[in-house]
């Protein structure tokens, strides 16, 4: 058990300097090539710190452990949402684009849906089953995601203050980036399975173990991105980066792991899956409260309590 708690805390450091290299070189990247940071937050820094649910996903669907897959998934997005937003507008208030809000948040929101959707729509006999015909349509959303980025990275200009903005070398930029996505995938990695080994021998259930240690393990490459980004005042990776990893959860990363062994849906997940459109519709309405097109503290601290008692609910 000691070795795996060393391990655990080897994990966490590799993810703090690896979040931080990688929000670096983004907005180094998004600064040299007049790309706005929401776009970047978007597409590298959400995929990139995607990557530990990807792994652990595609060695989960290969030995059939639809629990691992789904809690992952669903636990992840429910963490990203309630916790990493909830921290980081209390860390400092999120400003958010009109773009985001009227096409992003919606997007997230149609993403969620349509995983509630395939998991109930078409049961074998009775099983309930996300089969590969149904990864095909989870993975032409993502799809559209994509174009609808590349058409955004076209009409938006980089919203960005240039004088204080760190620009680095080409070579030093992408020394940043896929240092940092390294750092972070390998950090992910430690701190899951060992986390899981901690878990298992503490007599804990698949399910659980995928919506609480395996979610919130391969979550926190989003967490402390977010927090950094944060920090440095990047609001727009800091969203970009929790609304686009929400997405490629579900429509890449969930339509991939079916694509490769259909997934066993047990209908208890919908509690978590409708808990998790219930949140992005918060999130929705939280930007015409208070001020608009921003996430303030006491709306970060509604998400943060949001989750605490739905872990309460969880756990007992």
């Amino acid at each position: 058990m000691i070795t795996e708690l060393l391990f655990l805390i080897a994990g966490f450091l590799l993810l703090i300097y690896g979040a931080g290299w990688l929000v670096d070189g983004s907005v180094s990247l998004a600064r040299k090539h007049n790309v706005s940071d929401l776009a970047i937050g978007l597409t590298i820094v959400a995929f990139g710190t995607s990557m530990p649910e990807f792994v652990v996903n595609l060695f989960a669907s290969l030995n059939g452990h639809s629990g691992i897959v789904l809690g992952n998934i669903i636990g992840s997005n429910n963490f990203n949402l309630f916790v990493i937003l909830g921290i980081t507008a209390i860390i400092s208030p999120l400003a958010v684009q009109s773009v985001t809000v009227w096409k992003e948040i919606p997007f997230s929101l149609i993403a969620a849906f349509a995983l509630l959707v395939v998991a109930n729509l078409f049961p074998f006999g009775d099983l309930l089953v996300i089969t590969r015909t149904e990864s095909l349509f989870l993975l032409f959303l993502f799809l559209v995601f994509l174009y609808y980025i590349y058409v955004q990275m076209k009409k938006l200009p980089a919203e960005t203050d240039t004088s204080a903005a760190k620009v680095f070398t080409t070579a030093k930029t992408w020394i940043f980036i896929v240092g940092g996505l390294a750092l972070l995938i390998s950090g992910g990695r430690l701190v899951v399975s060992n986390a899981v080994e901690i878990a298992t021998r503490l007599g804990v259930s698949q399910k659980v173990i995928g919506l609480t240690i395996v979610a919130a393990g391969t979550s926190l490459p989003e967490l402390v991105t977010s927090v950094t980004a944060a920090l440095k005042k990047n609001s727009d990776i800091a969203v970009g980066n929790i609304i686009g990893s929400n997405i490629f959860n579900i429509c890449l990363i969930l339509g991939t792991s079916a694509m490769i062994s259909p997934v066993q849906y047990d209908p208890a997940f919908n509690t978590d899956t409708v808990l998790l459109i219930f949140g992005t519709l918060l999130l929705f309405v939280a930007m015409f409260s208070g001020r608009r097109k921003k996430l303030d503290r006491w709306e970060g601290f509604v998400l943060l309590s949001c989750y605490s008692g739905y872990t309460i609910y969880l756990l007992t």
